[in-house]
Formats: C-alpha cells, structure tokens, sequence
C-alpha cells in the first residue's frame, strides 16, 4: 500500500507562503505528477511529503499513519533527486546497495536485490563502474534503481529527468511509464513539464502560487481547465484566450468582440465580461458554405512556423493574438487575411473577474451535446 493524504499542509519561509492549505489524497498506485512553473511550490511539497522540509501547518498521512513529525529516514518512502545524488566513489553496485546497508540487511538479501533491479533497469552491465564512467541517461537509472532497491511505499521524484537531453528524455520518460505499470507502485512526480505531465500521469495536480488550480486526469485538465491559469500554461501553443462579452438575446446566447462574434447555445443569461478559450488545434479556416454556430475570428497571419508534419499560425485578431495548428497540406502565406471558426463545444469560458471555468446549464436541466455540466462553476442561465 501506498496512499498519501495530506491535510491542510502548509509552509511558510519567514513572511513568505510557499504552499497554502494543500489538501490531496494520493490514492495508492498513482502515478500523481505535481505541475507547475518555478516557484509556484511543487518541489516545496514534495519535500515535505519526504520529511526533508517540516510544515508549517497541517498533517501528512501514509496509509492511514500520521508522519508529519517523523524523519524522513524512517518514512517507508524513497526519493529520486534532480541532480542523481550518487556517491561519486562507490561503483553503481555499492551505490544501490547503499540504503540496504543502512538498513542492516544480510549481504546475501542485498546482492540479490541489487541484481534485480539491475537486471530490471537493464544496468547489470554497469556495477562495477563509477557515476564518471556513466552517461546522464544511465546515471539517472542508477538513482531510480537505488530508490527501487529499498522496496517502499512510494516514490517520489523532483525532476529526475531536466538534465538529459530532449532524446534521451523521451527514452526515459517511457521507461518510467513502463517501471509505474510493472510496479503498481505510488510515484509522486514533479515537473514543470506539460509532455512529462501529459503522458506519463494518472493524475495530475497543477499548482499556482502555493495553491491547487485544478486537479484531475491528464485528459480531464487539458480538456476542461478550471481556469484561465490553467488553460494558458498547458498546451504548446496555449489555448487562445480573449476578452469577450457573452449576451442572451432572442433564444440564443452568443458572445462578441472586436473582430469575433459567435452563436453558442440556445437559452438566456445576463450579460457578462468573459474570456474565450479556443485551443490552437480546435480552430480551422471557415468555409463561406459550411455551417454558422460556433465563433468566428477575422485574423492575419503574422507568423507560420513549419513543424515538419504540421503548421503554427500566429495571426493578429482585433480581440488579440490567436494561434492556429493545422496540417502542412493547408496552404497559407504571412500577410493572409482569413476567418478562423471553432465548433461549439470546443469554445471555453471563463469569468474574466475571477479568471473562473463558466458552464452552460439548460434551463430544462438537460445536457446538449458537447456541453460538461458536471464541473459547473457558474450557470449562465436565466
């Protein structure tokens, strides 16, 4: 077993708040990756889950125990550092067999453990040699392996993988996929990282200023950010976010800018300032022919980036500047005058005083195609 609450957990660096009220159960299993942009308190976190920093406020709990005050050598956890922390005198065998040798365990358990998760880690080659010897890639498996050794409840890992290049980094972040599938183990993994995030977690808890933006599966936070913060920091291009004023008027409720109008849903609601997202892969050039629901953007284009398979446009719209991904196959030169249009369901929104997700509810209370009325934040109903 290996689940993780936390309760109220707080800490606070002289007059500064580094992390603020976090409340989180990790489930057992998990693979939860902590996200976030420097400084917004992730790597503070897990530091305390380690007991390598104390909290300020709160309560940390593992499988039910309370852990808060115990040091961090007797919490059944292990960790995986940024910068390895291998011993550069100890050869890879003696560096995995380290923690057993703290615990007192018999030469004979020690060696077969460590030929595991050498023979696991495809590193049985490398025993005998120093961390000098090793590539960054292998060094990095070196320091999971020795995490691995000590058989714990969980794992936990601040950035393991920031300094291997972009190659390498792919390579291991599948590894790691695979290692979490085979153990069923918990991992708590940070990164600022959006593709670490979106492909190697279960779920994924995005952290701005101290406090949890949105937590969830990697599908439900890219598809339906609970706020503007979240909606801009994932995605690569970020989604499209402009000032608009949603209005209710015969039936229909469409929202408007300079250079943008769009036909939402049928219903009624107030008027109301609000800031439309579209990400850059759910808009496309608008045929005169083709339908008229969604919203319309006139731009031109300033920017096209070829990406090898595919396209980024970046146009000058009078709301602002929108980003656009397509295929190559569209043929498109800088200076183009066009109208980009975006479905229904693929249009977000969010009230611009609190930078808050806002849900359309139908008044009869049911549920038209492509609209989420489960995380409702705020009606825009009559």
């Amino acid at each position: 077993m290996g689940t993780i609450r936390l309760s109220g957990i707080g800490r606070s660096f002289k007059s500064t708040a580094a992390v603020r009220d976090i409340t989180l159960t990790i489930d057992d299993g998990d693979f939860l990756v902590l996200l976030g942009p420097s400084g917004c308190g992730k790597t503070t976190l897990l530091r305390m889950i380690a007991g390598l920093l104390e909290p300020t406020t709160g309560r940390i709990e593992l499988d039910g125990e309370d852990i808060t005050d115990l040091p961090s050598k007797k919490r059944d956890l292990a960790m995986v550092f940024q910068s390895y922390a291998l011993y550069p005198h100890l050869s890879v065998r003696r560096n995995l067999a380290f923690p057993l040798r703290v615990q007192k365990l018999g030469k004979d358990e020690i060696e077969r453990r460590v030929q595991d998760v050498a023979a696991s880690l495809e590193i049985d080659h490398l025993l005998d040699r120093k961390p000098k010897e090793l590539s960054g890639g292998q060094r990095q498996r070196v320091a999971v392996g020795r995490a691995l050794v000590r058989d714990p409840k969980a794992f936990l890992m601040d950035e393991p993988l920031s300094n291997l290049d972009a190659k390498l980094r792919t390579q291991t972040r599948q590894e790691l996929t695979a290692l979490h599938r085979r153990l069923g183990a918990t991992f708590v993994y940070v990164t600022h990282d959006q593709v670490e995030a979106m492909t190697m977690a279960t779920r994924i808890v995005v952290l701005n200023a101290g406090r949890i933006e949105q937590y969830g599966t990697p599908e439900e936070v890219y598809d339906r950010p609970e706020s503007v913060f979240v909606a801009g920091f994932l995605g690569s291009p970020a989604m499209n976010l402009l000032d608009a004023r949603v209005v209710g008027a015969g039936g229909r409720i469409s929202v408007a800018a300079e250079g943008l109008a769009g036909d939402l849903w049928a219903g009624s609601t107030d008027a109301l300032d609000v800031v439309l997202g579209i990400r850059p892969e759910h808009l496309e050039i608008a045929d005169a022919a083709g339908p008229r629901a969604g919203v319309s953007i006139a731009v031109t284009v300033d920017i096209v980036e070829n990406l090898g398979g595919e396209q980024i446009l970046t146009c000058t719209s009078g709301a602002g500047r929108v980003h656009m991904r397509t295929s190559r196959a569209v043929r498109i030169a800088e200076g183009a005058e066009l109208t980009l249009r975006a479905a229904p369901e693929h249009v977000h929104l969010f009230e611009r005083s609190s930078g808050r997700r806002l849900e359309w509810v139908p008044d009869d209370g049911t549920d038209e195609p492509g609209v989420n009325v489960r995380a409702a934040k705020r009606a825009l109903a009559a």
